[in-house]
């Protein structure tokens, strides 16, 4: 009688880690991927063309349905490799998409902090425009040396620091508010 309880209990046991497999968010889906990150020389200056990979999860999806502005912050730096002092930083700018859904209208609404705003019908519309963004003046024309290379880093993220304050001590602490990429770097040749 002991071995059937025995049993019972290592299948049990199983079954109920196998649904907590299947229940456990995919960590690796929760990242921002960079697509696609170049710089184009034009006759305004130096503009960043990106496009990003990622999905919201179910309860970021919830909060904007509720109200809650979601505030998306690309960075990026520009440096030059000196051999005879510290390298220098021709450009440090950092650039913040907010989402957010008005619930009279039924419509997300997409800001680009202190340009324009866009309107969309449907969630997929609004966030293609968070994920391939319209492209980022980052230094104007003389900014940068012509031939100089630079080193270019740069990273997306969920900027929690917009969030009402209730709501960033719950999101520093819930692994579901953390969606950010990995630092991508590459070499920019100036123009």
């Amino acid at each position: 009688m002991t071995y059937r309880f025995f049993r019972l209990l290592a299948c049990q046991l199983l079954l109920a880690f196998a649904c907590a497999l299947v229940g456990a968010p995919a960590w690796a889906a929760d990242g921002i991927d960079i697509t696609r990150a170049t710089i184009e020389a034009g006759d305004d200056g130096y503009r960043l063309n990106t496009a990003y990979d990622f999905e919201l999860n179910h309860g970021l999806k919830d909060a904007i349905q509720h109200g809650v502005q979601l505030h998306f912050t690309t960075e990026i730096e520009l440096t030059r490799p000196r051999w005879w002092w510290r390298d220098e930083k021709a450009v440090e700018q950092k650039r913040t998409i907010r989402i957010s859904y008005d619930v009279l209208t039924r419509q997300y609404h997409v800001m680009v902090m202190g340009s324009f705003q866009q309107s969309f019908q449907t969630f997929d519309e609004a966030m293609f425009m968070i994920r391939r963004p319209t492209r980022w003046l980052i230094a104007p024309k003389g900014k940068l040396k012509p031939g100089e290379t630079y080193e270019v880093s740069m990273r997306m993220y969920m900027d929690r620091e917009y969030l009402q304050k209730p709501l960033q001590v719950n999101a520093f602490n819930d692994s579901d508010w953390r969606l950010t990429s990995n630092r991508k770097t590459f070499t920019y040749r100036a123009e």
